[in-house]
Order: C-alpha cells, then structure tokens, then sequence
C-alpha cells in the first residue's frame, strides 16, 4: 500500500513540477516584454525630449530644409 501512496505522490510531485515550471517560463517571458517595453518607453520620452530641446533652441537638424521643400512640392 505505501508504494501506491509513494507512487502517486511521484506522479503528484512531477504534474506539480511541469505545472510550476510552465508557470516560471510564463513569468520570465512577460518579465522580459515588460523590460522591452519600459525600454522602448525610456527611449521614445528620450528622443522626444531631445527633439522638443531643438525645436524650442531654433535648430533644424541637416536635411530638414529639403523635406520642407519636397512636402511642398507634393
């Protein structure tokens, strides 16, 4: 009789194991697009916050002038 306990405590323990790790993978992959994604962010506000600084300083970025001119030729 214990080796059927002990057998079914195995296979509990085993359905037990795959099931947590499926759940740890599940986890670490939403982990990691969390991380790219606050990345992305970080990186757009970023980029925006530079593009605002020379707009506001008067700047134009090289060839901006020749996309003005060719938007108006459209």
């Amino acid at each position: 009789m214990s080796e059927a306990v002990s057998k079914a405590r195995q296979m509990a323990e085993i359905a037990f194991d795959k099931t947590q790790s499926q759940f740890l993978a599940r986890t670490r992959a939403f982990e990691e697009h969390d991380t790219v994604t606050a990345e992305r962010a970080e990186k757009t506000q970023r980029l925006r916050a530079a593009r605002l600084e020379r707009e506001q300083s008067g700047v134009q970025p090289p060839g901006a002038a020749n996309q003005k001119k060719r938007s108006s030729l459209s």
